[in-house]
């Protein structure tokens, strides 16, 4: 599949979306100054604080978006640690996906592991309104 961008504008592009969304929703939202390795916004949301952590894919394997939820270290080489997201240091996961589907899941919702299928029905209570695709439309139409 073909990207419209990089990965770190694809990641960018992600933090829009999940900004315009929960905005949409009455959220009020705040950008950690520096970078935060657990969440990338915070939201309030009824009045309760909410870490958010922000995924993008446009890996598509067997019908479904896969989304890493894991980081295997940086820009730089490799150091053999695997970060898994854990679900004690953010409260929510965004992701926007390919063709522009999105979804806002709890991440006490994720499980352990390092990946999740999004576009079938385990998680489809969770899916919000469509965003923008980050596929060209010939590249979402593979």
């Amino acid at each position: 599949m073909e990207r419209l961008w990089s990965p770190t504008a694809q990641g960018d592009v992600g933090e829009l979306s999940a900004i315009q969304w929960l905005g949409s929703v009455g959220a009020h939202i705040f950008v950690p100054l520096g970078h935060s390795p657990d969440y990338d916004l915070v939201v309030e949301r009824d009045a309760c604080l909410h870490r958010v952590q922000v995924k993008t894919s446009t890996c598509w394997s067997r019908g479904r978006f896969v989304v890493a939820l894991c980081t295997r270290g940086g820009n730089q080489s490799w150091n053999g640690v695997v970060k898994r997201l854990d679900a004690t240091r953010c409260d929510y996961l965004f992701v926007h996906v390919g063709d522009g589907r999105r979804w806002f899941i709890p991440a006490r919702a994720l499980g352990g592991g390092s990946a999740i299928a999004l576009g079938g029905p385990k998680y489809a209570e969770f899916e919000v309104e469509r965003g923008t695709p980050l596929l060209s439309r010939e590249a979402s139409s593979e």
